[in-house]
């Protein structure tokens, strides 16, 4: 565990409420939200359309500031980071795998997956090296050199995986990761994200709006109208990992 990243839940919400102006009408998205994280776990923020739970993502990734409230990762308050803080703490500590991608399409798939070492202040060739070994463990060993328009979505989502997993982040946040997906790519890809997080002890906070998606989930959280209605327990943690590829 990084020195910045201290004992305790991964993730503390407290009275936290996100207000937006359009136009002359004031839009409560979160009212009020109180919400613990432990580490290790899977947690599925679920809800339909307009019910928060984007919004509630982007708190928890520092993304947005709250209204009122505050969001802890790690112990530390990162709603009242400044802006170059919260990119030094999210290089740090946070992995993001979202429905678009978001590969860079001038990079090859190693290009990419190295990017968040680049941070870590690792040279070129030990970057692509780590890589590579990722690469391997999702599955593209033939992909090394494909540019993502080369690649399916599902290929490109393995990238994603990847690239969000290569730096051990403490905590990573999967934006509804298999939007783009058939099912039985999704089955595949749910599988290395939760395998990832066994193996590594990694907590991950996965919002969707597919029901499906609760299945791989330690506990799900269900938002209505930026509220909290329901906070449930499925699973006991499993810390295996064993569908992951050994090196």
């Amino acid at each position: 565990m990084r020195e910045d990243f201290k004992n305790g839940p991964a993730i503390e919400v407290r009275n936290l409420r996100k207000e937006y102006i359009m136009g002359t009408e004031r839009v409560v998205a979160l009212k009020n939200v109180n919400l613990t994280i432990n580490r290790g776990e899977i947690c599925c923020i679920f809800g339909t359309s307009g019910s928060g739970k984007s919004t509630l993502l982007n708190q928890l990734a520092a993304l947005e500031k709250p209204t009122r409230g505050g969001v802890k990762i790690g112990g530390v308050l990162i709603s009242a980071m400044n802006e170059n803080q919260l990119a030094t703490f999210r290089q740090r500590h946070l992995g993001f795998v979202f429905q678009a991608y978001n590969l860079l399409s001038e990079l090859t798939a190693v290009e990419n997956v190295a990017l968040p070492l680049v941070f870590r202040g690792m040279s070129k060739e030990s970057r692509e090296l780590e890589a590579k070994k990722m690469l391997i463990k999702v599955g593209l060993k033939d992909r090394f050199h494909h540019f993502p328009g080369q690649m399916s979505g599902g290929q490109q989502q393995r990238v994603g995986i990847a690239r969000a997993f290569i730096a051990r982040p403490e905590v990573v946040f999967a934006d509804e990761p298999t939007g783009n997906l058939d099912s039985k790519t999704t089955k595949e890809v749910m599988a290395m994200i939760k395998d990832f997080a066994r193996k590594f002890n990694q907590t991950i906070v996965l919002v969707s709006h597919d029901p499906e998606m609760t299945e791989y989930a330690d506990r799900v959280i269900t938002l209505i109208d930026g509220e909290i209605v329901s906070d449930v327990c499925k699973n006991h943690i499993d810390k295996t990992g064993d569908n992951i590829k050994n090196e």
